[in-house]
């Protein structure tokens, strides 16, 4: 019979600030009670912002958003950004805008960034993380753009592109430190945060 630890479980209430469920499910491997939010937060890049600080900012600003609500919890806050030729490929939101991004990223390489924060809305601490990943796409034919977007219709996902779903056949190769940062949150470097909050997590 196994023996389950009360140690186990983290005595900080848990959020994650995003109605993504791709995310959530992410979150669920950990084997951690939490709850979600919706941030309702503002994803536009400032002027003359680089991506990653774009990502970093918003995903602290996902986190910040929903602390007023959660005041003794440790939120969890993530955005990805793409970008190629210094444009950033934000969520194509229609399929025209989607057509036009992956044509445009077909045969290239292009970085995602997925920014991660951690904040602990009781102390007011936050850290941040940064994990860039590399994805490189195949010279996608018109016609698979088109079979891809009607198949699985990625209009809320940067760069257009599932890699959890069918998007993984459009591509060549990934070069990242975690997988699970191109899906939209990087499980290993939120392990490290989480370790810092003394959160137990095996």
């Amino acid at each position: 019979m196994a023996l389950i630890s009360l140690n186990s479980m983290p005595s900080t209430q848990i959020v994650l600030a995003s109605t993504s469920p791709y995310r959530r499910e992410l979150l669920s491997r950990l084997g951690l009670p939490f709850e979600t939010a919706n941030p309702a937060t503002d994803e536009t890049a400032l002027y003359d912002e680089l991506p990653e600080a774009t990502a970093l900012r918003l995903s602290e600003a996902k986190a910040r958003a929903v602390a007023a609500q959660y005041p003794e919890a440790l939120i969890i806050g993530s955005d990805q950004v793409a970008y190629l030729d210094g444009q950033i490929f934000g969520k194509p939101g229609d399929h025209e805008n989607a057509v036009e991004q992956l044509k445009r990223m077909r045969g290239r390489t292009v970085n995602f960034f997925t920014g991660l924060c951690l904040l602990n809305a009781k102390t007011g601490k936050v850290h941040l993380r940064g994990v860039p990943t590399r994805v490189s796409f195949r010279k996608l034919s018109d016609d698979e753009i088109e079979n891809y977007l009607r198949k699985e219709q990625p209009y809320n996902c940067a760069g257009s592109a599932k890699s959890e779903g069918l998007g993984i056949a459009m591509i060549a190769k990934m070069d990242g430190e975690d997988p699970n940062a191109l899906i939209g949150l990087p499980l290993i470097a939120l392990c490290d945060l989480l370790r810092n909050e003394n959160v137990k997590i095996i």
